[in-house]
């Protein structure tokens, strides 16, 4: 009788879940490491892995107040961070915010798994965007919901198509997500897609999640506007925090700000808030940098200026697929990502996740196959702008290199297909 048992079962929902940002592809570039090669990784979103510092004052504030951070803190945050945050949206015309209608969190991520997890039934449908940033999917996946991917194509500039939205509701929706300005694709939307998003979930009564962690970071004419105070006749949830805008990931800070149809959202806040308790409390000694960090220099606002580290490295990007005869880019006007596609008429046969795994193993770059985004072309990758310029241009010339060698030998695609 044999002794052999059985591998442990993984719960059936795992199998639903994609993160490929951090998934075979960063494994292999980690194996390649580990035998000597140097792997440019522009597949994160991670400033401080490129020497993109957290300003000195806000690490002044996390040390001068480490004596106050060896306890738990409140679930729902200490209250210098939620009175920060309560400021900023007073600042955007919401006079009336106050700090109990904001939550801090351990980075964004974990402020979506608490509030879909508060919400959804087993079925109940949540719309996102495609392409999407793949937590929220993943988040609705985890918490018993459906993903219903809403289109935001290309030749309309990312933006999102409301008539698609609308068409996708049902008596099970219970939210629409908004990304903005938009990972990966960069985009920024106008006051009056907002407008026409916020009014579409009021009449349907959906919550609306607005993903505004790259609040900050928009380039050229480009201006970000906050979705809450559009959205007051539904409840809206933005998101925000310190990891992006104020390069500081490894802190996880984050924070859900409630507006909107607060009157009816009384039994939700606290089933949030309560889900919130079961963890005890945020990093507390992260927290003490909120309120230096909103009411100090905005410092991101050299970066993403014209002679900026960000504004450079993306008018890099743009200048090399400018040039390239394989690729075409819907230039990013917001966030720190860039999401090229390779022309269908040059190489009708490409496959994304085949050049990602190319690409790393014979030009050792790392990037994102844009199907990782939950959407069905498999034409797009996402690439970080997180290094300097000559870095990226050089990149992109790796990058042009290996396509004109597939257009030369398209059965190395083919080899990589059957691998």
């Amino acid at each position: 009788m044999s002794s052999i048992k059985a591998p442990f079962r993984t719960a059936s929902r795992v199998e639903d879940v994609r993160y490929e940002i951090r998934g075979a592809l960063a494994r292999r570039a980690r194996e390649l490491e580990q035998q000597g090669h140097d792997i440019l990784h522009l597949n994160i979103g991670n400033p401080g892995a490129f020497g993109l510092r957290t300003p000195e004052t806000m690490r002044r504030a996390v040390v001068r107040n480490l004596k106050y951070s060896e306890a738990y803190g409140p679930q729902t945050g200490i209250f210098p961070a939620r009175e920060a945050v309560a400021m900023q949206f007073q600042s955007r015309g919401l006079t009336e915010t106050r700090y109990d209608q904001v939550m801090i969190g351990n980075g964004v991520s974990e402020l979506v798994d608490l509030v879909l997890r508060s919400l959804l039934e087993p079925g109940e449908e949540v719309l996102i965007p495609a392409p999407d940033y793949p937590l929220w999917t993943a988040a609705v996946v985890l918490n018993g919901g459906r993903a219903r991917h809403y289109p935001c194509p290309a030749e309309n500039g990312f933006l999102p198509d409301i008539d698609r939205i609308r068409q996708l509701i049902t008596p099970k929706t219970r939210a629409l997500v908004v990304i903005n300005p938009n990972n990966p694709t960069g985009a920024v939307y106008p006051e009056s897609v907002l407008r026409e998003l916020a009014d579409l979930a009021a009449e349907h009564d959906l919550i609306i999640f607005s993903d505004e962690i790259y609040d900050s970071i928009c380039y050229d004419e480009a201006r970000f506007v906050p979705m809450a105070p559009l959205a007051e006749k539904t409840l809206c949830v933005s998101f925000g925090g310190l990891s992006k805008v104020y390069r500081a990931c490894g802190w996880r800070v984050g924070w859900a700000v409630f507006t909107g149809a607060l009157d009816r959202a009384d039994d939700y806040r606290l089933a949030v808030e309560k889900l919130a308790a079961l963890r005890l409390s945020a990093n507390v000694p992260g927290q003490w940098a909120v309120q230096t960090a909103l009411g100090g220099y905005q410092s991101i606002a050299d970066l993403v200026a014209p002679g900026g580290r960000l504004h450079d490295s993306r008018q890099a990007v743009i200048e090399a697929c400018r040039k390239s005869r394989f690729l075409d880019l819907v230039a990013p006007m917001g966030a720190m990502y860039a999401f090229p596609s390779v022309r269908p008429d040059v190489m009708p046969d490409f496959d994304d996740h085949r050049f990602a795994a190319e690409l790393l193993e014979h030009k050792h770059i790392l990037i994102v196959p844009g199907s990782s985004f939950n959407i069905p072309d498999r034409h797009h990758f996402r690439i970080t702008l997180l290094p300097e310029a000559e870095d990226l241009a050089a990149a992109f010339g790796r990058i042009d290199e290996l396509l004109e060698e597939l257009a030369e030998t398209p059965e190395r695609l083919q080899t990589a297909r059957s691998a």
